[in-house]
């Protein structure tokens, strides 16, 4: 089993257990509490059992932690499904709606 590199060292332990503790997300909180728990020194698979997610994952989390901090531990928006109608369309749509039978 190899090791996790947590190259950033700007939050210790228990403040990244504090910061789990202050945020909103469950999500977020989970994967700082991995991360807090990799700093520890408990192995890989224990820290991404006791967050429900496996060991690739908790990988993947802590390259986005190494590379944008707490904030790369959020979730990112998702662009969404595209919009069935053209921008044209919609405003037509819009003036119909405006006029009213």
């Amino acid at each position: 089993m190899s090791a996790i590199e947590i190259a950033r060292q700007d939050l210790s332990i228990s403040q990244l257990r504090a910061e789990a503790a202050r945020t909103a997300d469950a999500k977020q909180a989970r994967r700082i509490l991995a991360i807090a728990m990799v700093l520890d020194g408990h192995s890989r698979l224990l820290a991404a059992q006791a967050s429900a997610m496996d060991r690739q994952m908790l990988r993947d989390w802590v390259h986005r932690y190494n590379a944008d901090g707490l904030a790369g531990l959020a979730d990112r928006p998702r662009p969404g499904r595209q919009p069935r109608l053209a921008e044209a369309q919609r405003s037509e749509v819009a003036k119909w709606v405006e006029r009213r039978p």
